[in-house]
């Protein structure tokens, strides 16, 4: 069976290429397409077949899906392009016969996420194309919020807007585990699969962990929406991004990431990092 891997020069993607590997695959019958020639090279330098693949342009799909049996589409990274984008790597998928696994977002056809439109309609072209897929709803990695852990350590504080929303993040190489045994399996055909780390935390919780770790106390300054929004930008963040981390975080503060039902510990056959062990391992402690 020949695989292949979208955005696969990611950190994402990156990963799931090295759980395949893990696993025995043959490195020839994986295809890792992407943009990042040098990411490019280092996997060619591991035998595996490496393809340039822009989701804008569908001859390079078209090239790196010749032959084909199952391809991971890692959701794009471009806001407002990503339905489109997808919309080119399944229909290439469905010219070769493929099947297909899509990376999308917790609940993404019924909440709220600021993120989640793209990652319905992506859903939605999946569902009418006729192919066999799976979805993996994967909730946040751990570590999208590294930086928020060294500056706890650092300064004894940390700046957020998530209210007491809790966020079942587990670390961005379980993600990649997952994907690889849903490649791999013919289980999970059809499936729509909610993954995210067994114990959601709030953000009391990340500073009293990060605080436990270090042995110094750590407080949090948790900001309503228009506050918060004010505090990016005075830190120097522009105004259209400090918008939308804030809505971000209000989003999980209306629970968009709180859910949880162990699927990410089944498929990868153990319970998921907790964030003290993460925390500790981030921070060298």
């Amino acid at each position: 069976m020949t695989i292949a891997i979208t955005g696969a020069t990611g950190q994402l993607g990156r990963l799931v290429v090295e759980q395949l590997l893990a696993r025995g695959v043959d490195p020839f019958t994986i295809v890792a397409g992407g943009r990042n020639e040098d990411v490019l090279a280092r996997l060619a330098g591991q035998g595996v077949r490496s393809a340039r693949v822009d989701y804008s342009d569908a001859s390079t799909l078209d090239a790196a899906l010749a032959g084909v049996e199952k391809v991971l589409l890692i959701s794009g990274n471009e806001t407002g392009k990503r339905s489109v984008q997808h919309k080119a790597v399944i229909d290439a998928a469905r010219r070769v016969g493929a099947s297909l696994v899509y990376t999308s977002a917790p609940k993404a056809t019924t909440t709220s996420l600021v993120l989640a439109p793209e990652h319905k309609a992506t859903e939605g072209l999946l569902e009418g194309s006729g192919l066999t897929y799976t979805v993996l709803r994967n909730n946040w990695y751990t570590e999208n919020y590294d930086d928020a852990i060294r500056q706890a350590a650092s300064t004894g504080s940390i700046l957020t807007g998530t209210g007491d929303g809790r966020i079942a993040s587990a670390p961005r190489r379980e993600f990649a585990e997952a994907a690889a045994a849903v490649l791999l399996s013919d289980e999970y055909a059809g499936e729509i699969l909610e993954l995210g780390g067994d114990e959601p935390w709030t953000f009391d919780e990340l500073a009293a962990t990060v605080a436990a770790v270090t042995g110094t106390p750590v407080t949090v300054d948790n900001l309503p929406t228009d506050a918060y929004v004010a505090a990016l930008t005075a830190a120097g963040v522009d105004d259209g991004t400090a918008r939308f981390v804030a809505t971000l975080d209000a989003d999980i503060a209306d629970g968009a990431l709180a859910g949880s039902d162990g699927t990410l510990a089944r498929i990868i056959g153990r319970p998921t990092t907790p964030l003290e062990q993460y925390v500790a391992e981030l921070l060298g402690r």
